[in-house]
């Protein structure tokens, strides 16, 4: 994928490209909003979710049509971008199924390595892994097929797993596309750039719709296909970083990642299929404590953007400091999925041990 670097374009060509989306995303909202209502794409309330009322989805919808008129105008065509976008209109395509007719996990599943695959067989593929203190890249060969479409089905569900308040899942995706795209301008990758600009204009422009109060739910229209171009995005461009890039797409989408790693093993512990729901995700946490809807969704943000700071400090870190830094991270991590009981309300080993010490 050397040849993503030989683009340039000038700044009026990336503010066209992010303008065009945002203005397409903002006039088709309203429509989609009716075409939902009206073929039957609404979520119902439940026990499990927090509105009151039937809510119009398939809004992801309204930030694809930006997507593909923004590509259209300015995506240069190549390999990696006619995949990407073929890519996209499979995971589209059983987004707005599963928003109207409710998909089992294992069709939506199918569906999303379907997508994988077809990315990957236009040459998208994880070829190089740093490792930590590894002065020589590993060559992955033929894992590399394999561990790409695993990350992009991972990142997809990760996404979709955040998408439970207003605006979440929209802003956090908005968060870590803003990311790659400064990280992108640092190391030169224009062509991830100027995607990145086209899919945050849609998000940014649907957010007049979804941020709390919401006139209209992405779906999982908008959740997997946010999800599916973030798990593409987030690795590209980083070829040059060393010890960084082994974390940076980790960080870029820390709070879906870390939120899916917790729901794991919350599950694992109170010995529930891991597949199965529950109401002990990040974001129903933080309303338990008082924080209520809109101050949920600021506080994630704000926990999302301290993510992607790190990510672009640590990639211009030497190796010790980007060590330091990630250790630091993981135990902040671990203390603050304690304190809000992330995991369980009882199992608080870090907290335990911290409070023993500072008690002497």
């Amino acid at each position: 994928m050397e040849f993503l670097y030989s683009y340039s374009f000038s700044p009026l060509f990336y503010i066209g490209a992010f303008a065009l989306a945002f203005i397409v995303t903002l006039l088709i909202t309203p429509w989609v909003k009716k075409l939902a209502f009206k073929i039957g794409a609404v979520d119902k309330p439940n026990a499990r979710k927090v509105h009151q009322k039937i809510m119009p989805r398939l809004g992801g919808l309204a930030i694809f049509v930006g997507y593909v008129v923004g590509y259209i105008a300015f995506i240069p065509k190549n390999s990696l971008s006619l995949g990407l976008f073929l890519g996209s209109l499979v995971i589209i395509l059983v987004g707005v199924l599963d928003d109207r007719f409710e998909l089992s996990a294992k069709v939506k599943l199918l569906g999303q390595i379907a997508a994988a695959i077809i990315v990957v067989s236009f040459g998208f593929r994880m070829e190089l892994l740093n490792l930590p203190f590894e002065d020589t890249p590993w060559i992955l060969g033929w894992l590399a097929i394999p561990l790409t479409i695993f990350w992009i089905v991972g990142v997809t569900n990760a996404v979709n797993l955040i998408d439970g308040l207003d605006g979440l899942s929209a802003g956090v995706s908005g968060i870590a596309t803003a990311v790659i795209f400064i990280m992108s301008l640092i190391m030169g990758n224009a062509f991830v750039a100027l995607y990145s600009l086209v899919i945050l204009g849609g998000i940014i422009a649907f957010l007049f719709f979804n941020f709390h109060p919401a006139k209209i739910f992405m779906g999982d229209t908008g959740a997997l296909f946010l999800g599916f171009n973030l798990a593409a995005l987030s690795l590209l461009g980083f070829k040059y970083v060393t010890f960084a890039s082994f974390v940076i797409p980790i960080l870029v989408l820390g709070v879906p990642l870390s939120d899916t790693f917790f729901a794991i093993v919350r599950r694992i512990v109170n010995r529930k299929p891991i597949s199965a729901a529950d109401k002990n995700h990040l974001h129903h946490r933080l309303m338990e404590m008082g924080l209520g809807h809109r101050g949920t969704v600021l506080t994630i943000y704000g926990i999302s953007i301290v993510f992607g700071a790190c990510a672009i400090l640590l990639s211009q870190a030497t190796m010790w400091v980007s060590f330091g830094v990630i250790v630091l991270g993981i135990l902040a991590l671990q203390i603050g999925a304690e304190a809000i009981g992330l995991v369980s309300s009882k199992e608080r080993p870090v907290l335990n041990f911290l409070k023993k010490v500072f008690a002497r």
